[in-house]
């Protein structure tokens, strides 16, 4: 069996008001997951005001899992700065694998949750109206 060719795994930021977004292309496993932890400290630690650091995953072809102790080490660190996070453009395998590990509901329905939950009561909604 010939080794598939290897693109290096790159990560660009862009950065708005309020938002940064890294770009992660090739590969998120043991040797590059922990320059994306580093990238995603540093947007904590220098974008004032952050409220959504967005990770897009459309140039993402693998994670092993190192990448997604990674993605639940940028979890930890954003929920505990009330940052949201975002995993913009998953490739199906990177969401099957989310899934298959119980922890899909961390990217994506956890703020809807901490949202309802800190809101007034008078303003919170049930999809169950008995509540």
């Amino acid at each position: 069996m010939t080794p598939q060719p290897h693109s290096p795994f790159t990560l660009t930021v862009d950065a708005a008001a309020g938002t940064a977004t890294l770009h992660l292309t090739s590969d998120l496993d043991y040797a590059t997951s922990d320059e994306l932890v580093r990238y995603a400290d540093q947007c904590l630690t220098t974008h004032h005001g952050l409220l959504d650091l967005r990770l897009d995953c459309t140039g993402l072809q693998f994670c092993d899992s190192m990448g997604i102790s990674a993605l639940l080490m940028i979890h930890r660190r954003t929920t505990a700065r009330d940052v949201r996070l975002h995993l913009d453009h998953p490739p199906a395998s990177l969401e099957r694998i989310l899934s298959i590990t119980g922890v899909a509901v961390l990217f994506s329905q956890a703020h809807i949750a901490q949202q309802a939950e800190q809101a007034p009561v008078g303003n919170r909604t049930s999809p169950d109206p008995s509540v």
